[in-house]
């Protein structure tokens, strides 16, 4: 079984999922739309894809296209979504799920009432020490896990002053403003996707950004927002707590890794810095770092990607790490291009088996709610000086 997908966005994200998607065996066909159409004919010249649609609801009304993927910014994914889900395609999204509980509450509802397929495509999910964690938690060999840790610290300058002026025109600067708790998935998903639990209440804290350029300057901005770096405490079901830092203007390394995580039991730890990775328990400590380092299988001057700033290159090179199970993938991923921490071959091949076997993907919607609505709730906690603040829970998806 096959089915054809359309490409939403021919940003700088895209072009890497719509090479993926044309060469899985799963899937027939890829066309793309963009609101600039010139990108969108640009990318499927580049990537030889089936052809291209003048807007997004061409796409939709279409017969030809079964599935949409959307790469557009970040706060234009919860309306999209729920066009796509209506017009009785399956949808695939790009981080966040969306930027209220409304909108998310919708997207469930809509999933639930039509059966159609929705995926997020939470990197996090597949980041190396996140795939090592939830082995390990599996196993039993945290004992019992009590504490954990996970940090999205990409500073500005390193690559997104490019990236917002790529996609947000004149006006950038209004959007580059946008709120480091609304884009949680990063490190919320990277905890979550391994410790079987949820989030239940929060206190944040929010930093003034004092760069005084124009960015994260409530005057400018169309978020009203003027901090650039979060920290939130969750509670968690069943007992316990993490942490996530979103740090937007932070002296880090982030072009070598700008996810990382850490977890505490009662039994082990497991640490990673940029270049460290530690596996601890009360005998001593091992370096996994060779098991968690992700092997990179493009150069950074690959042509393909010119239009990404050198900074952000990294994300999109890796290969796999040791700790990745490529079983079940394509052999036609094999020698491709892959991306942030090796995850891309996993998010592409999750989303075509969820549709083509009518299965749930890993990052369903009931998921995807629990790695965005923590980061949403934690924003209106900053907003309030920290105050602690009760998280809704959509609870598992039907059947699981």
């Amino acid at each position: 079984m096959t089915f054809s997908i359309g490409i939403v966005g021919a940003g700088q994200f895209s072009g890497q999922f719509a090479r993926l998607f044309r060469a899985h065996p799963g899937v027939r066909d890829v066309y793309v739309t963009d609101l600039l159409p010139e990108r969108a004919v640009r990318l499927a010249a580049d990537e030889g894809l089936a052809g291209t649609f003048p807007d997004y609801e061409a796409m939709l009304e279409s017969r030809a296209v079964d599935a949409v993927a959307i790469f557009t910014q970040r706060w234009t994914h919860g309306p999209l979504v729920l066009q796509g889900l209506g017009a009785g395609k399956h949808v695939y999204s790009a981080v966040p799920m969306a930027i209220s509980a409304q909108e998310i509450a919708d997207i469930i509802d809509a999933v639930g009432a039509t059966g159609l397929t929705y995926m997020m495509g939470e990197t996090s999910q597949y980041h190396p020490a996140t795939v090592h964690a939830r082995n390990k938690i599996a196993e039993g060999a945290f004992g019992r896990l009590f504490y954990a840790e996970g940090d999205y610290v990409h500073d500005m300058d390193l690559g997104f002053y490019d990236a917002y002026r790529y996609s947000g025109g004149e006006d950038w600067k209004a959007t580059a403003s946008y709120p480091p708790l609304l884009y949680p998935t990063h490190s919320v998903g990277g905890v979550l996707g391994a410790w079987r639990t949820h989030a239940v209440s929060v206190s944040a804290i929010g930093v003034v950004d004092e760069r005084g350029d124009g960015v994260f300057d409530r005057s400018v901005s169309r978020f009203d927002n003027d901090v650039s770096n979060a920290t939130a405490l969750f509670e968690v079901a069943g007992g316990g707590s993490f942490r996530t830092n979103e740090f937007r203007r932070v002296g880090y390394p982030s072009h070598i890794r700008e996810s990382r995580f850490r977890f505490f039991g009662t039994e082990a730890s497991m640490e990673q810095l940029a270049t460290v990775a530690l596996w601890q328990d009360k005998a001593g400590v091992a370096d996994i770092g060779e098991l968690l380092e992700p092997k990179p299988t493009t150069s950074p001057d690959d042509p393909s990607l010119r239009h990404i700033a050198p900074e952000l290159r990294a994300a999109f090179t890796s290969g796999s790490a040791p700790v990745h199970d490529r079983a079940r993938l394509p052999r036609a991923y094999d020698r491709m291009h892959n991306g942030h921490e090796g995850s891309h071959h996993f998010l592409a091949d999750d989303f075509v088996t969820a549709v083509n076997s009518r299965t749930l993907p890993p990052v369903n919607a009931w998921v995807a709610a629990r790695y965005t609505l923590p980061g949403i709730v934690a924003h209106d906690s900053a907003r309030q000086g920290g105050v602690r603040l009760e998280i809704p829970d959509f609870g598992d998806a039907p059947g699981r």
